[in-house]
């Protein structure tokens, strides 16, 4: 089928020289010029109007605190976005409004242009919404515009607004919904996240999204334990440093909170934007008590690192010393076509 008009201006803007992002802004901001080198994965955002995904788009990506989201109009049409990951890796983000008409539009007369070349489907549902059942009517014409269209396409349902709801009734609604979604996907598989805008889940919930799309995750994942062990750490984690998702970890010893790389996320977001405020840049931070040190720092152009010691004989300049002779190798990684190389132990 022959290109659109707007497809192909699109397609020209993607393949822009690339510019430095405006002063103040991350690496990872929306709408600056990309390198006509850059590996980019085609993000579907989709859900009714109102379901909460351009404020979901907006904390993430662009730096909003949850509390500010609420100024955030309708999305009108398609927005789409460029954000920036690890190097050459750049999600094309289409966000889709969710009103009747665009969503009827989507499904017609646009099809193609929506739903051709799709890595990631993320479907944001209400979980309050009072349309549960035209909710899932599109949800499903979604899947076979994908099924027709983008048949190897990763698909992620996000059941959002979940302080909402009773805390004591959370787990089985969540349950319930994700068993329904799960079931009107088949062939397909979908993965299910509960999210809030108010707490980490929302962290977890884009982690695991973005990891999907990491061409040399097997790699990274490998070096990096190497490196956690040769410097005898306990945990080592990887954050994309623009949006603090973690891309990558490494644990040598069994840690207590399921939840901890989510709650790291989110404190360490909202720290680096309290120092933005105050015209400060967050570059390294170390905890310490008398049970462990924990140190976080920019580890490479596009990642901070985590590492968490328990050995108190250990001093705290070593560590630092490793994870900056370890940075010149990471970087390597980083490129999509770069050297598949390891980090060897001695």
């Amino acid at each position: 089928m022959e290109e659109s008009d707007s497809e192909k201006k699109m397609e020209k803007e993607n393949l822009g020289p690339r510019v430095e992002p405006p002063i103040g802004e991350p690496e990872g901001s929306l709408g600056w010029a990309l390198p006509n080198t850059a590996l980019k994965k085609k993000v579907l955002l989709m859900g009714k109007s109102g379901s909460g995904k351009t404020s979901m788009r907006s904390i993430i990506f662009a730096n909003y605190i949850a509390r500010d989201t609420r100024r955030l109009g309708a999305t009108i049409d398609v927005e789409h976005s460029h954000v920036r990951f690890l190097g050459n890796l750049v999600l094309n983000l289409w966000d889709c409004g969710g009103q009747d008409t665009f969503m009827e539009n989507y499904f017609t007369s646009q099809r193609d242009n929506i739903f051709r070349n799709v890595e990631v489907l993320i479907y944001v549902f209400d979980v309050e919404s009072r349309e549960l059942e035209k909710d899932m009517h599109y949800y499903q014409s979604c899947l076979e515009a994908i099924l027709q269209n983008s048949p190897d396409a990763k698909i992620f349902c996000l059941v959002h607004k979940m302080d909402l709801v009773q805390e004591d009734q959370r787990d089985l609604i969540f349950k319930e919904r994700e068993e329904d979604l799960r079931r009107l996907s088949r062939p397909l598989e979908c993965s299910c996240f509960r999210t809030s805008i108010w707490d980490e889940t929302l962290y977890k919930a884009w982690s695991s999204i973005v990891y999907q799309l990491i061409p040399n995750v097997q790699q990274l994942e490998m070096n990096l334990r190497n490196f956690a062990e040769i410097i005898e750490a306990d945990e080592v984690l990887l954050f994309e440093r623009a949006t603090f998702l973690v891309i990558s970890h490494y644990q040598c010893k069994e840690q207590r909170d399921a939840h901890r790389f989510e709650k790291i996320s989110n404190i360490i977001k909202q720290f680096k934007l309290s120092c933005s405020k105050l015209a400060a840049s967050f570059q390294s931070m170390e905890v310490r008590n008398s049970n462990f040190a924990a140190f976080i720092d920019i580890f490479t152009s596009n990642t901070y690192v985590m590492v968490v010691m328990s050995d108190p004989s250990i001093p705290s300049a070593a560590t630092l010393i490793n994870i900056r002779n370890a940075r010149k190798h990471f970087e390597k990684l980083e490129r999509v076509d770069g050297p598949k190389q390891c980090l060897l132990m001695r």
